[in-house]
């Protein structure tokens, strides 16, 4: 399996586990800018070097030998829920993507097919009932994620949970899990703990929101899109994440932790459910097996 999703600095000051929707771009400017002293021109999810990635060859050793002796400082940053899937449906569901394209391919004409969702025009800029039509994208995405229908689950309203899981079964460990409400204070944290060749102000870094424009603009507060049905199969998707990373599931308005992650707990969590979900995956293969024998 590796370390899919995770970014290193060249210096290897600091090792970051990459959670879509979760401040991602921010984190990874700052990861450049610490050791090259300027930021990424462009899009830094584009940079093919300047920064090790996973998804780059010539990273996957260098990322595997210092993940697993613990060589740097480790950390992922979260983000509540209910904010973070809303994320989701405007920029991939509703936007234009930077390739001036929908986002993968013909996945918004079946959304407009078979769940009767409105996206705003060919453009994504037309007036439409934003609401109802992301309570109908909630019923997509769990049924992506319950039954793997119509399609398997995409990496953007995923479990955060099983993102970043990944980077401690294969030997990783967190230092810090960062929470995008606080993210301030929760990187002062991760700079403080390590040495980088060009020294940061956070006070000064801007947000580098790289889904902005993308889609329409969010017209209502985050919990108006959310009745007693839409909590529930939020609940349905993200039960692991409200409990991990100690987020209010009764109230979307508060988008504040409501107490403090226990990392130990957590990462013995994240163990035991991918050891679970990998013997499932060996059961169903043994019976896949059976039935074509």
């Amino acid at each position: 399996m590796g370390f899919p999703g995770t970014w290193m600095t060249e210096s290897e000051s600091v090792v970051y586990r990459v959670v879509p929707k979760c401040a991602c771009s921010t984190i990874g400017q700052i990861m450049y800018y610490s050791d090259h002293g300027e930021f990424f021109d462009g899009d830094i999810h584009d940079a093919k070097g300047g920064l090790h990635k996973w998804a780059l060859d010539h990273s996957q050793q260098p990322i595997t030998e210092n993940v697993q002796n613990h060589s740097s400082y480790g950390f992922t940053c979260v983000r509540n829920p209910y904010a973070c899937i809303l994320s989701s449906f405007f920029d991939k569901i509703c936007g234009i993507q930077r390739n001036g394209k929908r986002y993968r391919g013909n996945l918004v004409p079946l959304l407009i097919q078979k769940y009767g969702i409105e996206v705003g025009g060919e453009n994504g800029k037309q007036e439409f009932d934003q609401i109802a039509s992301f309570r109908r994208f909630l019923l997509f995405a769990r049924d992506t994620i319950r039954w793997r229908r119509p399609m398997d689950p995409d990496i953007h309203w995923s479990g955060m949970a099983g993102h970043v899981s990944t980077f401690i079964v294969n030997g990783g460990r967190y230092d810090k899990i960062v929470w995008t409400e606080s993210f301030n204070d929760g990187m002062r944290d991760v700079l403080d703990a390590v040495e980088t060749p060009h020294a940061i102000d956070l006070a000064k870094i801007p947000r580098f929101n790289e889904s902005v424009g993308h889609g329409p603009k969010r017209a209502h507060p985050v919990e108006d899109h959310f009745d007693d049905l839409s909590m529930h199969l939020v609940y349905e998707i993200y039960k692991r994440d409200f409990h991990l990373f100690k987020y209010d599931f009764e109230n979307p308005a508060n988008k504040m932790p409501i107490g403090e992650i226990d990392l130990m707990r957590s990462m013995q969590s994240w163990v035991i459910e991918v050891q679970c979900r990998w013997a499932k995956m060996q059961t169903l293969t043994s019976v896949e097996r059976l039935l074509a024998s």
